[in-house]
Order: structure tokens, then C-alpha cells, then sequence
């Protein structure tokens, strides 16, 4: 990215003051950059010789029991699929009961505009149902936990183990700024002095009060969600345009991090554009890559083959495993991600967006707003403001367990 005026300038200060932050950054720098790059030509061999079996799958029954392997591995993975969260039935009923949905309210946003697939509601019957099952829920609060705070502060209003709804949307397919905010900077504090090796993605400090939304695009979220993720309504598998992550949350922050005090001293499509002697530290140039100017703000980092070749994203870019009607798909929200371009199969693949969020003094904030627009049939604060007062739209009475009335801050008693 060629960041605009007036941003260039911005940018250019904010890599030498985060430099000039950290003692000896270049020396300790260049040093973690050469581990990180050799450890990612080794993980690359890894996961293309595993494929999906790579990404780590559990069943909702067994959470409370799984090994400190297992966890740690899907830790250190930053995605899992939880099986049988939701019963295979029910799960297929809500995606029988959104197309009846879309067919009786045909004006709905949606695009593609010409054959719509992905939809700009929020508060259909299957949705609220959805999101207040107790079992999704119960693996919400599953995942919150597996954050920590290394230095066991005392972290008021942040309670892990209650989750809150964040409501977003559903998809069904046919066929065929982490440097820029200091508080959030401090989530990165091992990787840039040097000693990448401690990072810790899981750690709560840094995490809680970062602005998320710092440049106020639409569409982006503006709460603490430590797993993004969807429940499958149909059976999806890979080459069926499914979900697409690489596959070690430490790896890809350590190196996306590190990347933009680096530059390539040979052209981006040479042979021998991933030996580490041929890039250089450098804080002589205002680009992040990977960051791209977009809605009067900018996203990403959105990794590519060319700004980010040593992640070897056409070997290291996994699909996860097939799933059937009722499991779940969460990714750590630092975790790079896609979404296969071809969905190669004979049936729609339809998921709802449903991530996992705590409780802490921000996300309760939101909640209270995000009750407001279900009460009177808006869209979320997060979403470009539409009316959501369809025919067959969600009640408060259509919530399945007094804990889903509660993360939407509803009083259990409606």
C-alpha cells in the first residue's frame, strides 16, 4: 500500500516512534525476523503434508474434559471446529426457515444485488434462536477462556465466563490496523522487542479497551470478540467455499508485525525473494503492507503473496474440515483468514455469523445500544442503519434460554 496524503507522514512517524520505543529494535529485530522467517519455511512443509486435518476439531461434549494438548494446540492453531453443538435438525431447519425468510420479504439487502447470497439481517427467528442456544453459548464461554491474564490483575467489569451476543449476519452460498492504536500495540510488546517467541495471542492486557474501529469505517466491528465464527446449517467441506486460515495465530502475528520495518531487496516475483539475505531493516518508508485504503479509513493487514511472501499463503492457507449441519468454526481474531473462491459442490453451503464476545465494560456498552436497534427493528451500531421490520422478523419471545435473553441484555423476565 502507498498510504495517502495526509496518512503517509502519520504512518512514516508512527513506524520510527514504535522503532525508537523498543531498545536496540533493529539489532533484536532483524534477529527475530530471521527465526520467524526460517520457522515459517518449516511449518509450510508441515501443514501442506496435513491439509484440514491440520485444523483441530473436538466435539462440544468433550470441552470440559480435552487434554492441556489439545488446548494448547488450539491455541497455538488459532481455529477449531466444535462438532454437534447444535443438533443436526434444528440447525437444518433454520436455514429451511431463512430461505422461506428471504422468499416472503424478496427486498431484503443482499449481494450479489442479481443473485443474493449474502444477507444484511440480523434479527430473523432463526438467528435469535440461534445466538441464545445454550450450547453455542456454553462453547462462547468455552473460548473466552482460553484467554488469560498473565499477571492475574484484577480486571474490573470482564467476566470471561458470561457471554454476550454480537449480532451479524448469515450466508448462504450457492454453488458454483494493529500498529496505529498504542493500547492495542501492547498485545504485540514481545514481538516487537524481539523475543517473538512469548507472545502470547491469548493475552487479555491491551486486548480490552483497544479501538477496534479507530478510522470509523462501516461494517467494522467495534467490540472485543476473542473468536470470530459460524455455525453451519448444511453439510460444507473444502473446494466447497468454505473458510480458509493459516494455521499458527504466534507465526503470521509475529512476521505481519515485524513485516513493515523490512523490505525486499530483489523484485517480489523473484526466485529468491524468501532468503532472509535479501531483505533489509528499513523505517525509511511510510508503507505498512497489507493495509489498504478503504471507506475513508483503511483494513487489514490483508496479507498477499507479494507483502507477505514468507507465509507462503498457497501452501499455508488450510481449509477446515467438513462440517455437517449444527457444528461450529471459530478462528482467534488475529488469525488470517479467506474464503475459497469456488464453491465447487451440488448444494448450498449456509452459515451463520456468530462470533464469541465476553463480557467486559466495552461489549456491555455495545450490547446496551445493540438491544436498542433489536427493540425497534434496526440494524446493529456496528451496521449501515436499515429498517429490519420484515415480515416473520425475530421476537424477544423467540429467544430459546433465559442465558440468550441475558447476553442480549434483556431482562430474563420478557
Amino acid at each position: 500500500m502507498t498510504a495517502p496524503a495526509p496518512y503517509a507522514e502519520h504512518f512514516l512517524n508512527l513506524k520510527r516512534q514504535i522503532a525508537e520505543s523498543y531498545p536496540d529494535f533493529q539489532t533484536r529485530a532483524t534477529q527475530a525476523w530471521a527465526e520467524i522467517i526460517d520457522e515459517l519455511e518449516k511449518l509450510a512443509v508441515t501443514v501442506s503434508a496435513n491439509g484440514s486435518k491440520y485444523i483441530p476439531q473436538v466435539n462440544f461434549s468433550e470441552l470440559s474434559s480435552l487434554s492441556s494438548e489439545k488446548v494448547e494446540e488450539i491455541r497455538r492453531v488459532g481455529t477449531v471446529v466444535i462438532k454437534d453443538v447444535v443438533d443436526d435438525a434444528e440447525a437444518r431447519y433454520w436455514q429451511d426457515s431463512l430461505k422461506d425468510f428471504i422468499k416472503a420479504n424478496p427486498n431484503v439487502r443482499g449481494f450479489p444485488e442479481d443473485d443474493k447470497q449474502f444477507f444484511e439481517l440480523y434479527w430473523t427467528k432463526p438467528q435469535v434462536q440461534a445466538r441464545s442456544h445454550p450450547n453455542l453459548l456454553a462453547a462462547s464461554a468455552w473460548l473466552n477462556n482460553l484467554y488469560r491474564d498473565p499477571e492475574n490483575n484484577s480486571l474490573d467489569g470482564v467476566d470471561l465466563s458470561t457471554p454476550l451476543t454480537y449480532a451479524d449476519r448469515f450466508r448462504i452460498r450457492h454453488p458454483g490496523v494493529q500498529w496505529d492504536d498504542s493500547a492495542f500495540r501492547t498485545c504485540f510488546d514481545d514481538i516487537l522487542s524481539g523475543q517473538w517467541r512469548k507472545h502470547d495471542p491469548y493475552a487479555l492486557s491491551g486486548r480490552l479497551n483497544a479501538r477496534s474501529s479507530l478510522y470509523r469505517r462501516p461494517n467494522q466491528a467495534t467490540v472485543f470478540r476473542t473468536f470470530q465464527g459460524w455455525l453451519a446449517m448444511s453439510e460444507t467441506e473444502p473446494h466447497q467455499g468454505t473458510l480458509k486460515v493459516f494455521p499458527d495465530v504466534v507465526l503470521s502475528n509475529a512476521y505481519i508485525i515485524l513485516r513493515p520495518f523490512f523490505r525486499p531487496l530483489v523484485p517480489t516475483d523473484s526466485k529468491d525473494i524468501l532468503d532472509v539475505k535479501n531483505w533489509a531493516y528499513d523505517t525509511s518508508y511510510a508503507e505498512f503492507p497489507g493495509i489498504i485504503p478503504r471507506d475513508g479509513g483503511f483494513t487489514g493487514p490483508r496479507p498477499t503473496s507479494d507483502t507477505h511472501p514468507h507465509l507462503m499463503l498457497d501452501k499455508t492457507m488450510t481449509s477446515v474440515p467438513k462440517v455437517m449441519p449444527g457444528d461450529t468454526v471459530f478462528w482467534h481474531c488475529d488469525v488470517v483468514h479467506s474464503v475459497e473462491l469456488e464453491h465447487t459442490g451440488k448444494d448450498d453451503s449456509a452459515v451463520m455469523y456468530i462470533p464469541a464476545m465476553p463480557t467486559t465494560p466495552m461489549n456491555k456498552a455495545y450490547v446496551e445500544r445493540q438491544k436498542e436497534s433489536f427493540l425497534q427493528g434496526v440494524s446493529p451500531p456496528d451496521f449501515p442503519k436499515s429498517s429490519q421490520n420484515f415480515v416473520g422478523i425475530g421476537r424477544s419471545t423467540d429467544f430459546l434460554s433465559p442465558i440468550g435473553l441475558q447476553a442480549m441484555g434483556l431482562p430474563i423476565s420478557v
